[in-house]
């Protein structure tokens, strides 16, 4: 069995985080660990018709935002990796900076530290030179960044192809197999 964390941040695209949840329930061997922040918990109710729950009732673990003493802020606690899904600028700063107050960044903390994957699907635009320094700092670190810029050689035909799109990639990352998006092929 398969242990990937997930955070979903505040950042706008909290529908990137359901559709990962919804693909990792369906992979093989896969437990995922689930922590919210609350301004996701906000992000959600203001640009969805879901409910926190629904993203909950999809991972196997739940977590507080700040519950400190879960196992997933633990290095001892054995996990395959992090996504946070999406990810914003606050979240990201904070896990460059290694300020540790929230279990989200925390986890992701720890994923550095123990050399694990950490996957930052970053949603912000446009970039200033600060936002830059901080991505290429946590590059520098060991995360993943993978903002969600969707390919159009897939020709999407939806916003959930879109979004499909850049799942599939995280989990990529991650090694999870999957099937979500039509991969490059030579014409």
């Amino acid at each position: 069995m398969r242990r990937i964390v997930v955070g979903i941040s505040g950042a706008s695209g909290s529908v990137y985080g359901y559709a990962a949840l919804r693909a990792l329930r369906s992979a093989d061997g896969v437990e995922t660990h689930l922590v919210v922040t609350n301004s996701a918990r906000r992000t959600i109710a203001l640009e969805t018709d879901l409910r926190v729950e629904d993203f909950e009732t999809l991972a196997d673990v739940v977590y507080a935002d700040d519950d400190l003493a879960a196992s997933i802020a633990s290095g001892s606690f054995l996990t395959d990796g992090m996504l946070v899904i999406p990810c914003s600028m606050k979240s990201a700063g904070a896990i460059a900076a290694s300020f540790d107050a929230t279990l989200l960044v925390r986890a992701a903390d720890v994923c550095l530290k123990e050399r694990r994957r950490l996957v930052l699907v970053v949603r912000e635009t446009p970039l200033h030179l600060g936002h830059l320094r901080t991505l290429a700092h946590l590059a520098e670190t060991g995360a993943v960044i993978l903002p969600p810029i969707p390919a159009m050689y897939a020709r999407p035909k939806s916003v959930e192809d879109v979004v499909a799109h850049t799942v599939g990639k995280a989990l990529d990352q991650l090694g999870v197999p999957n099937e979500l998006f039509n991969r490059w092929r030579s014409p």
